[in-house]
């Protein structure tokens, strides 16, 4: 959301537009939220960008993936639907605050339309039903949605010290106490495992605090297939994390159990400037979500929400090897980032 991301704009709860199922819209509306509509060419720009993103790199038989009863391709028409009904959304907020794009920001927009709309073919203007202003408003109404977000946020400047950003490095060997069975699911140890586990565990230790060589050891025993972590306060498992931070350079941990296993941890660094820095703009930006998203979660709950039910299930995706375009999002971050 610090960035707005095209492809993930949303409030900083985490919560989506909710869109009631109900009748009543125009032929090609999808939805309409309070007096703004979004066309059946609009989300289709947004699905047959999405959907050649994907194909560019896992091939079309992704599609044929099915999670949990629900087609791949039906889950990214959910969150297509979800991402620009946030977008409309904001630029309703944008009304209320009374933001609007200045006139250099709008003849980006024109640019940025004219750009993408002149990559197109004919066939895959005609399939998307689309044009030029199409593409415009849709520019329009994501440049209008990023500034209400930092109109909103433009006074939140909270101080953040180093000892609440600070981020250490540490390495660590693990035992396992579980299994993963055929299917990727986890199998706890039984009882008798876990004691032989903690047994070479209290093993490896006796060695580490003796002096051998922690990498030799992580490369004998360690059961993780990553040694060295780098993290702040409230990244890792508590456990894990109490542990560490309680760690000088150098020193090494006592045995630690986490649902993972049990964890012989020595501290490599207590203090990391360049990532605690950071670490600190990380923190920044996510106050910054939850204030936006506290503002965002109020404001649609005033809202009312329509989608056309029967023209939203017939919505598919465009299987023609002329409709390839991709960029529709690079566009737009070539002209407002």
């Amino acid at each position: 959301m610090a960035s707005c991301s095209l492809t993930g704009c949303g409030g900083g709860s985490g919560k989506s537009v909710k869109v009631v199922l109900t009748t009543g819209l125009e032929k090609d509306e999808v939805f309409r939220i309070e007096n703004i509509s979004c066309t059946l060419p609009e989300i289709m720009v947004y699905l047959t960008n999405i959907q050649n993103q994907y194909e560019s790199v896992y091939g079309e038989e992704i599609w044929n993936t099915d999670l949990e009863g629900v087609t791949l391709e039906d889950n990214v028409k959910d969150i297509a639907l979800a991402q620009i009904a946030q977008i409309k959304t904001m630029n309703l907020m944008a009304e209320k605050y009374e933001v609007e794009l200045t006139k250099e920001e709008q003849e980006q927009v024109k640019n940025a339309a004219n750009t993408y709309y002149s990559s197109l073919n004919e066939t895959e203007i005609e399939t998307m039903g689309i044009n030029q202003d199409t593409i415009a408003g849709l520019y329009s109404e994501y440049a209008l949605a990023k500034k209400v977000y930092q109109y909103i946020i433009k006074d939140i400047n909270p101080e953040i010290s180093d000892d609440e950003a600070r981020t250490i490095t540490v390495q660590h060997i693990l035992l396992k106490t579980y299994a993963l069975d055929g299917t990727g699911k986890k199998i706890e140890y039984t009882e008798k495992a876990k004691e032989d586990a903690y047994k070479t565990a209290c093993e490896v230790l006796e060695k580490a605090k003796a002096g051998e060589d922690f990498d030799e050891l992580i490369r004998r025993y360690s059961e993780d297939g990553k040694a060295t972590y780098s993290f702040g306060k409230g990244e890792m498992d508590e456990a894990f994390e109490k542990a560490a931070f309680n760690l000088g350079t150098g020193e090494i941990s006592d045995i630690v159990e986490t649902q993972y296993g049990y964890h012989i941890i020595k501290c490599i660094s207590t203090f990391d400037k360049e990532e605690t820095d950071s670490n600190k703009i990380k923190i920044m930006e996510q106050r910054k979500k939850e204030v936006f998203g506290q503002e965002y979660d109020a404001f649609v709950g005033t809202l009312t929400r329509k989608l056309n039910e029967d023209l939203w299930e017939e919505v598919r995706f465009i299987h023609n090897e002329n409709v390839v375009t991709s960029d529709f999002f690079d566009v737009y971050y070539d002209y407002f980032e």
